[in-house]
């Protein structure tokens, strides 16, 4: 049964964008400690005000959340929602444009499913935000989709506009394995690294090409990989092992190349001060591991230990299941040594520093987009259920209207 407060709620539709206050709530902002009995004002789709002694303007409709707390929109920067759609089917296999090693001209938005049951109990778990991977068949596999969860139609409803690019490469057993019968693809960890130098200086032989009398035509391929090495797309790198980080490092030095981030990174903690000091990230589990040979040699105090040495930590799911359950895996860090607000920081503001929108989103600030979820309580604590989800101000789950999705379609 609805809590009285929310049978007395007064917004003006489930559904559409409002402007409302949730007052004497516990505000976990994203980047601090938590703040208890603040209000969160939003207005136009954006945060007006967050904090302790919040001042609600007149003919703002008002909640209140005593006993509740509000955290900004959980993250995901690895999700493969959408491309990889339920129910799992091969011909919802989407996600690996395995034809080539080298597929830079492929875009995830282009296979996405916006009925994907999936999203709905993403929503349902307070993700707001999602990074849509291809899939690391290939060295270079195509560009993501950043995408903000709203209940949508059409893939533009869905567009978080702000967003930078972002591209998908792959290093270690994925791409060597799915190519080592090809004559063209990559069988070893030499190959893997021949290959993505190949890919570069082709592009850059490519752009010299452009510049004569009679160009070549138009190589798509190669127009994205100038854009990568223009700084225009932002580069995130299937990774397990410390020295396939340090071969990344290796070959993207040659070009002049920055990686935004290493996900899965399960051995990141032993090169943690050489990412640091690249001014990369990484996206990981709390305690996934050992499921091929690249995946064994981690450790659960792996996010702790990078996020220390001072490079931002995501929290992935890299599962349409896991993603529900974003606080739940923050949680897990706890054990492992981190502090509360590190972890709120591994589902929230590191995630947005990741993708580059920490300006718009991760933390609850005035002017950043009202992406809030309303927790039943501590957003670390297992029973706590996730109440009400906002995007841009817009109501997007409600659990008094909706009940409690089912984990699976």
């Amino acid at each position: 049964m609805a809590s009285a407060w929310l049978l007395g709620l007064a917004l003006t539709s489930y559904g559409l964008a409002a402007d409302f206050a949730v007052e004497h709530v516990t505000l976990w902002p994203g980047g601090g400690p938590p703040e208890p009995d603040a209000t969160v004002v939003v207005v136009d789709g954006r945060i007006a005000a967050a904090g302790q002694g919040v001042t609600v303007p007149a003919g703002v409709e008002r909640l209140d959340g005593r006993g509740k707390h509000v955290a900004p929109g959980f993250i995901d920067v690895h999700s493969h929602m959408g491309v990889y759609a339920w129910p799992s089917a091969r011909a919802h296999g989407d996600g690996n444009e395995a034809t080539a090693p080298t597929t830079p001209r492929v875009w995830a938005g282009d296979s996405f499913h916006v009925s994907d049951p999936a999203l709905a109990r993403a929503r349902a778990g307070g993700v707001t935000t999602i990074q849509v991977l291809p899939g690391s068949a290939n060295l270079i596999g195509g560009e993501a989709a950043t995408l903000k969860l709203r209940p949508a139609r059409t893939l533009a409803e869905m567009s978080f506009d702000e967003a930078p690019r972002g591209i998908k490469m792959a290093c270690g057993e994925n791409p060597k394995r799915v190519y080592e019968e090809d004559e063209d693809g990559p069988s070893t960890r030499m190959g893997n690294l021949a290959g993505m130098r190949a890919a570069f200086q082709g592009a850059l032989d490519y752009r010299e090409a452009r510049a004569r009398p009679e160009p070549p035509p138009t190589d798509l391929d190669h127009e994205v990989l100038l854009d990568v090495l223009d700084g225009e797309v932002r580069v995130h790198v299937h990774c397990y092992r410390h020295d396939d980080i340090e071969g990344i490092y290796r070959v993207m030095d040659e070009f002049g190349i920055k990686v935004s981030s290493f996900q899965h990174a399960i051995e990141a903690y032993k090169v943690r001060d050489l990412i640091a000091a690249h001014g990369s990230g990484i996206a990981t589990w709390p305690d996934w591991w050992g499921f091929k040979m690249e995946a064994y040699d981690q450790v659960p105090q792996n996010a702790v230990m990078v996020k220390r040495a001072g490079a931002p930590v995501a929290i992935h799911s890299d599962s349409a299941s896991m993603v529900q359950r974003l606080p739940v895996e923050g949680a897990k860090l706890l054990r492992y040594g981190a502090t509360e607000v590190e972890a709120m920081e591994m589902i929230t503001l590191d995630p947005a520093r990741i993708l580059g929108i920490d300006t718009w989103v991760g933390s609850l600030e005035a002017g950043k987009h009202a992406d809030l979820v309303l927790l039943s309580g501590h957003p670390f604590d297992v029973t706590t259920l996730v109440e009400r989800t906002w995007i841009d101000g817009e109501l997007v789950f409600d659990r008094a209207v909706e009940g409690t999705p089912d984990a699976h379609p």
